[in-house]
């Protein structure tokens, strides 16, 4: 199974478990404190376990970055309605690649989680959904739920508990879209993804049009140890407002590419030089994508800060879902705003016009642009396309697509003038990441 070694910059939870022999297995999860968690929980109120996940100020980790115990608590558990929990394991966002390895390393330690989150309001039913491309997660995912079963951690009277549940992955098809919760619950009931329109929010109408939990898969990673060691302890990790620590899939212009567990408030300039090991061949930093392809870039001069959702916000960005792209001086940036671009137009689901018809000309603006036709009034235009675009769309792959782009367009207009201009780097120093 693919892991990182472990770095002594790294602060192991949620991954604790990565590099023990057959890790993947349920003998070496229990050997190894696995469903201790639960077994704790089962003895828990309803009220208690979500109290102790909103002490934690553990926030969603999908990108969104919603406080999780606020999430949990909007589930009306008097509803007569079945309860559902669902797993968003649709991980699209390109850059981004944790939660694969999460699940190939420790799988047991998702359905310990979702378990946690069943008891928290009284759900007996659950599913993760895994993207398209990751169809080979579902034979890992597939044999840790044999063995839950086999082993009395799934089913019936889950070890003498009185508390039943019953969980099963389900695959869709590869679709960015699907990674927005409402359009992954379309898909999970046999429909197109699209997004639904919201209010009623899945917490009170989600899976079935029942009350549900739906969390991304790192999100549920980190109940077990927060339940385990203490809502305060898991707090303590990270920064105020944002606790514990986040799965940081580095990837770009580094020497050490990979996927590492830092906790909150790790900075930025850290991550680069210590985890990745700094610039790939001495070259100089230019610009970072902080979390996922969808987050304003920042400048090399803005990456002096520390990696948490507030601080990130204060620079007019994100921490996004954990994917950090380093981007060196050799980068065009005109070739990365139309190869993000590329993505997003061809991704979108086409049901709302602001999103269908503006990925589309944006795509054509940069793709001129890139040709080095056109006027410098273009370049304009393409900044204003995408900030009418942005908050106007059913979902946020419309602002996924604006986001990146009035930062670039804002940070490094000179390279697209230069382009106008006819000037252009040398084939052999031009890299799009």
């Amino acid at each position: 199974m693919l892991f990182n070694p472990p770095h002594p910059a790294e602060t192991k939870v949620l991954t604790r478990r990565f590099g023990l022999p057959n890790s993947e297995s349920i003998d070496t999860y229990l050997a190894n404190d696995g469903y201790k968690a639960f077994l704790k929980a089962r003895e828990m109120s309803q009220e208690q376990i979500i109290e102790e996940v909103k002490l934690s100020s553990l926030r969603g980790r999908g990108g969104a970055g919603f406080p999780t115990g606020m999430k949990w608590s909007f589930v009306p558990r008097t509803s007569p309605k079945p309860k559902y929990i669902v797993v968003n394991a649709d991980e699209s966002e390109p850059g981004t690649c944790k939660d694969r390895v999460l699940m190939e390393n420790d799988p047991h330690g998702l359905i310990e989680g979702v378990l946690i989150a069943a008891l928290s309001i009284g759900a007996h039913r659950g599913w993760v959904y895994i993207r398209g491309e990751y169809r080979y997660l579902i034979d890992i995912m597939d044999r840790a739920i044999e063995e839950a079963y086999k082993h009395g951690y799934l089913g019936k009277n889950i070890r003498g508990t009185g508390f039943d549940f019953d969980f099963s992955t389900h695959t869709g098809a590869g679709a960015y879209e699907c990674g927005e919760e409402s359009a992954l619950l379309e898909s999970l009931e046999g429909k197109r993804g699209i997004p639904r329109i919201r209010p009623p929010f899945p917490a009170v109408s989600g899976a079935f049009q029942c009350p549900t939990i739906l969390n991304n898969v790192e999100t549920y990673y980190a109940v077990p140890p927060i339940i385990l060691n203490g809502g305060k302890w898991y707090a303590d990790l990270g920064v105020p407002k944002a606790g514990g620590t986040r799965m940081l899939c580095l990837s770009g212009h580094v020497n050490t590419p990979g996927v590492y567990e830092i906790p909150l408030g790790f900075p930025m300039m850290r991550a680069i030089n210590e985890l990745g090991g700094g610039m790939l061949n001495g070259n100089k930093l230019k610009a970072v994508v902080p979390g996922g392809s969808s987050c304003p870039l920042l400048r090399a001069e803005e990456c002096d800060i520390n990696m948490d959702y507030d601080s990130l916000a204060k620079v007019k960005s994100m921490l996004g879902s954990g994917g950090m792209v380093v981007l060196d001086e050799t980068t065009d940036m005109v070739k990365f705003a139309l190869r993000i671009m590329r993505f997003y137009q061809h991704e979108s689901c086409g049901w709302c016009i602001p999103c269908r018809e503006g990925t589309l000309w944006l795509k054509k603006l940069l793709t001129r642009l890139d040709a080095g036709v056109g006027s410098s009034s273009d370049i304009s235009l393409v900044g204003e396309l995408a900030k009418n675009m942005f908050g106007r769309t059913f979902c946020p792959l419309g602002d996924a697509a604006a986001m990146p782009t009035m930062s670039i367009i804002e940070k490094f207009r000179d390279e697209f003038e230069a382009r106008l201009a006819g000037v252009t780097l040398p084939p052999e120093l031009v890299s799009i990441a």
